[in-house]
């Protein structure tokens, strides 16, 4: 009944609007001509009603329809808010779904324009990672193919260095079929139990001499003299402890240091932090640091190699075992990156 206070607030006005309209129109007729007004009384009430009855019905009826076509046309544009309730004829209510429906709209709109950005972004990516390589391999083989190809010694070198491009193309599309498994689920985690200071010690003696090269010494922030057992896929967090140990050398100074601690974050979860002093990462970048080929030095950076996905696997990889993975930096400071792990029960 609450919905329908306006509407009878109209029929009742309306309707004595027009009895009273009417009491004196006859009262005025009735006295020109000397008949019983008595009459006009129970004459005027029953009008009254019936002119209530009529407007009310009317007047629901008239809204009805135009608020159900309403619904009706936001139905065609699949609104699920206003399809799970009744339809009303109180327009304030009809206003405020109304209101939030095109504030969802809006910002849905807004969404999209920001992931065909990011789509934009991403193929050009795509085709600027993969042209490198393949215009190398092209250019080699061009070369052995108009002659070179009878040197010996020249058809040989042409050949390796073409065979790097490949491998590097080969690496590009393995990491991005990962990605993509990761990221519809269809990478299942093979879950044990092991020693995650033994898997780091492990990664440590086979990047030492990637290390060297740049005289980075590469060490844990204290003694674990004992194991410390998590519950997770191996062989994957093999591969994130690999990547950004990985980027700490590639991005840090030379003779500088990469160090991981272990630390317990809650009962049943540790914390790996992986910290260098290198050049180190703008405020402005860390939002989009885990996105697939996004570099914070569009043109230097291509130097250093890699696929360009390392951090988006690493991502994939943690929150493929519900945990997350975090990252604090500062330029010509150095940066963390940290990710929580399940312990073992």
């Amino acid at each position: 009944m609450q919905k329908l206070k306006k509407t009878y607030k109209f029929a009742i006005k309306t309707s004595l609007f027009l009895t009273i309209t009417l009491t004196l129109i006859l009262s005025v007729f009735l006295y020109a001509v000397d008949a019983i007004t008595w009459l006009i009384i129970p004459f005027i009430l029953c009008f009254g009603l019936i002119s209530f009855l009529i407007i009310q019905y009317r007047v629901e009826r008239f809204i009805y329809r135009r608020v159900k076509k309403i619904y009706d046309d936001l139905t065609l544009l699949e609104s699920t808010s206003l399809t799970k309730q009744p339809i009303t004829t109180d327009m304030a209510t009809l206003t405020k779904e109304i209101d939030k429906y095109a504030k969802d709209k809006k910002l849905e709109i807004e969404t999209l324009k920001v992931r065909e950005e990011y789509r934009k972004e991403f193929l050009g990516n795509v085709s600027h990672e993969l042209k490198t390589p393949l215009f190398t391999v092209q250019g080699y083989i061009l070369t052995l193919l108009d002659g070179a190809i009878d040197d010996k010694r020249i058809r040989k070198r042409y050949l390796q260095r073409a065979s790097k491009g490949v491998e590097r193309l080969i690496y590009i599309v393995k990491d991005l079929d990962m990605i993509t498994k990761l990221e519809v689920g269809d990478l299942s985690l093979a879950k044990e139990v092991f020693d995650v200071v033994a898997l780091i010690k492990n990664v440590f003696e086979l990047l030492e001499m990637k290390a060297n090269k740049k005289k980075i010494t590469l060490t844990f922030d204290r003694d674990y003299n004992e194991a410390i057992l998590v519950y997770a896929d191996k062989e994957r967090i093999e591969q994130v402890i690999t990547n950004l140990i990985v980027n700490s050398i590639k991005y840090g100074r030379e003779k500088g240091t990469t160090e991981v601690s272990i630390e317990n974050l809650i009962k049943n979860k540790v914390i790996v932090r992986v910290t260098d002093n290198g050049e180190g990462i703008a405020e402005e970048h860390l939002s989009r640091i885990f996105e697939r080929f996004y570099r914070v030095d569009k043109s230097g950076s291509r130097k250093e190699g890699g696929s360009g996905l390392g951090l988006s696997i690493v991502k994939h990889i943690i929150e493929a075992h519900d945990e997350r993975i975090y990252i604090e930096s500062e330029p010509d400071v150095g940066s963390e990156f940290s990710f929580s792990m399940e312990k073992a029960k």
